[in-house]
């Protein structure tokens, strides 16, 4: 059986304090002590319709948006080393806890798009610095030009992801697993820098891009950690024989180490200042009901507004909880606070030559002329009848 260590645990006494507006019970709930659900408005259909301010303001005299809420309604991030075994467990708890499963973000992400073409096939006609680096790229060859270019769509892939995941969260009441998040991708870039796969320069950059974005970010309520040490690690990578790890020149010993070394001096200690935090040894791996058990003796509303725990998810009233909905409903405003103007590192930037060369193939492949629903080479149909785009698709 895994072993367990929690972090953040404190008795509050004295006499209670008051606490301001709260839409949360303080405990998340396995499904078998959930029992009968309780009535709430459907789901607001965030991935198919835009959500107005004349939808913000009904939903602050209705209290649509906290009426949504359940004990569940939490964000949940499962995080650890490479091959921990993360991906199955995060299914597995998301089912448990009846929330939905984010998979960790990959570069399918950016490069796949919304008609399934592979926009890594367009290499051959790119020039040198705009061609993919993927994963699989970078463990084959970690000194390759655009690997700062890789890790920084990387940081844009996995923010854009939990605003999604945060738009349903807001949008359903339904709570969210995810598989890493946004908050611990520094991680591997440091572990990059620190074997010279990418330059000070180029983490510099990625450091102004994180100043930029986090602050319009809510941090997770609870982050779950699969401990693995750097030899489990090792032989398990070796027992999945995937052909991007084999003879990897990027999955050093040392490499390896340095991500154990940042999660747990680095990462785990600053997220533990807000979110509640799970660590379990997965040499052997685990049960996923011995972790639910864990899951629900969690009070997540023992702390005062104060207190730097779920600071992000302590709000005053009605108004705030829209307001941070809206936030999360305007996708593309988010994503703008990416750009960063820097020019001054080699490896991120291109000439204007490389760049058209590159627009001209890119906006030439197919499915990518126009909008998702609009390119009659992919088979949409009804083209000029159609009223709305997809609001949502930022990049």
């Amino acid at each position: 059986m895994s072993g367990v260590f929690r972090i953040g645990v404190r008795l509050v006494q004295g006499s209670p304090v008051p606490k301001p507006f709260l839409v949360a019970a303080r405990n998340i709930s396995g499904k078998t002590l959930r029992g009968s659900k309780l009535s709430k408005p459907k789901p607001f259909p965030y991935l198919e319709k835009q959500y107005t301010a004349f939808n913000a303001c009904l939903d602050v005299l209705t209290k649509n948006t906290t009426s949504r809420f359940d004990e569940n309604t939490k964000v949940v991030v499962v995080d650890g080393p490479i091959a921990a075994g993360k991906s199955a467990f995060a299914k597995e708890l998301a089912t448990e806890l009846e929330m939905k499963y984010f998979p960790e973000v990959t570069m399918d992400n950016y490069y796949i798009n919304p008609y399934g073409y592979d926009m890594r096939k367009l290499d051959p006609l790119l020039p040198a610095t705009m061609q993919s680096v993927d994963v699989a790229k970078f463990l084959q060859d970690p000194t390759h030009r655009n690997v700062a270019t890789f890790q920084v769509r990387m940081l844009v892939e996995r923010f854009s992801q939990y605003i999604d995941a945060l738009a349903h969260l807001f949008s359903t009441g339904e709570g969210v697993v995810l598989d890493r998040s946004v908050y611990s991708d520094f991680v591997f870039l440091e572990a990059m820098f620190r074997n010279g796969y990418i330059s000070k320069g180029a983490r510099s950059v990625y450091y102004d891009l994180v100043k930029n974005t986090f602050c319009d970010l809510m941090k997770p309520h609870l982050v779950i950690y699969l401990d693995v040490p750097v030899n489990v690690v090792k032989e398990r990578i070796k027992k999945r024989a995937n052909p991007a790890e084999v003879g990897s020149k990027a999955l050093t010993d040392q490499y390896l180490k340095d991500i154990e070394t940042i999660y747990k001096q680095q990462y785990l200690k600053e997220i533990s200042t807000h979110a509640e935090l799970l660590i379990y040894d997965w040499s052997d791996y685990g049960e996923t009901e011995v972790v639910v058990e864990d899951i629900e003796r969690i009070d997540f509303d023992r702390f005062d507004k104060d207190d730097p725990k779920m600071r992000d998810w302590v709000l005053e009233n009605e108004e705030d909880w829209t307001e941070a909905r809206c936030r999360y409903m305007n996708k593309p405003d988010l994503m703008n606070s990416l750009n960063v103007p820097r020019f001054d590192v080699p490896e991120l930037t291109v000439s204007p030559d490389d760049f058209k060369a590159w627009y001209d193939v890119w906006y030439s492949a197919p499915g990518m002329q126009y909008r998702k629903g609009y390119n009659e080479d992919c088979g949409d149909t009804g083209i000029l009848t159609k009223m709305q785009a997809d609001f949502r698709n930022t990049l």
